[in-house]
């Protein structure tokens, strides 16, 4: 059982002092992994709502630093946990550019990226990055194409109507091809993970709808060729440490460890703690993160 923790980025945690002191520490604790996430602003009147809680969204992403920043101020620091994206909105970034930036911070932590890539929630968001939101899911493929090609050919050539890259050498190249964790709830996202992702990134859904969704994942693998027992699922737990909750989303530390540990059982491979909404300062969260540790060990061993 693996536990990665994310790392500083928003809130009362956007700082640099806040990236290094927890970056150093968690890799100290033995947490496993370092998870940035992507978000672009906080629209005043969303067009959607956000996918958690009762559709808000927190008042902490209001600052929101740069992940591919934020990991390398990690890299930085620390020689052996991994560091992982969860998620970039890949449709952002064109593919080249989006490459540059994931190979950088393989480049300079000496091969410790886990890329964890989605299409986002907020039709907000790619107004403001001037991308259309209809067809985002073809984008989106062809994004994974051309990582595929960048990072894995040389002289690189890629053709698809959004983007041409003329053939090209495009270095460094990663120290190896680094896996493709993909996010998404809908089937069509379920079995494009199955079909081509290293993974799925997923998030604090009931047990029987994980194992649904996870059982859909893996008939696409099957379906495609390819064996579904090579694929990981990781969990993302965003929750609130309360004596009086809701696990999984809040409640006691013992309680949301009861629930991460049935997700465990159910299929989780790797755990990604973030407690920047439930922590009061550095110091608070890491103890936090210790205590789940503790919670989490004596209940899966």
């Amino acid at each position: 059982m693996r536990v990665g923790l994310a790392v500083p980025q928003y809130g009362r945690f956007a700082s640099l002092a806040s990236v290094l002191e927890v970056a150093r520490a968690a890799e100290k604790m033995g947490f496993h992994s370092l998870w940035a996430g992507d978000r672009l602003l906080t629209p005043l009147r969303p067009k959607d709502r956000y996918p958690g809680g009762d559709g808000s969204i927190p008042e902490a992403h209001r600052v929101f630093l740069d992940p591919f920043a934020v990991l390398s101020v990690a890299a930085s620091v620390t020689t052996s946990v991994r560091l992982g994206t969860s998620a970039l909105n890949a449709c952002w970034y064109a593919p080249a550019v989006l490459a540059r930036s994931l190979t950088t911070i393989d480049h300079l932590s000496g091969g410790r990226l886990d890329a964890g890539l989605g299409l986002g929630w907020s039709s907000d968001e790619y107004t403001a990055a001037g991308l259309p939101w209809q067809d985002r899911a073809r984008r989106y493929d062809a994004t994974l194409d051309a990582l595929e090609a960048i990072w894995t050919t040389d002289p690189v050539s890629f053709e698809h109507e959004l983007w041409t890259i003329p053939p090209s050498h495009i270095e460094p190249k990663p120290a190896r091809r680094p896996p493709l964790y993909l996010a998404g709830f809908a089937e069509p996202a379920l079995r494009r993970i199955g079909r081509r992702g290293d993974g799925w990134l997923t998030a604090t859904l009931p047990i029987p709808m994980l194992t649904a969704m996870w059982q859909t994942v893996c008939r696409a693998a099957e379906e495609a060729g390819r064996d579904p027992g090579a694929l990981r699922m990781i969990l993302r737990a965003n929750p609130i440490v309360t004596g009086d909750g809701r696990p999984p989303r809040s409640g006691t530390v013992a309680e949301i460890s009861a629930y991460l540990a049935e997700a465990v059982e159910a299929g989780a491979h790797e755990l990604i703690l973030d407690l920047q909404h439930t922590a009061t300062d550095d110091r608070h969260l890491l103890d936090l993160a210790a205590s789940f540790q503790d919670e989490l060990t004596a209940r899966l061993g």
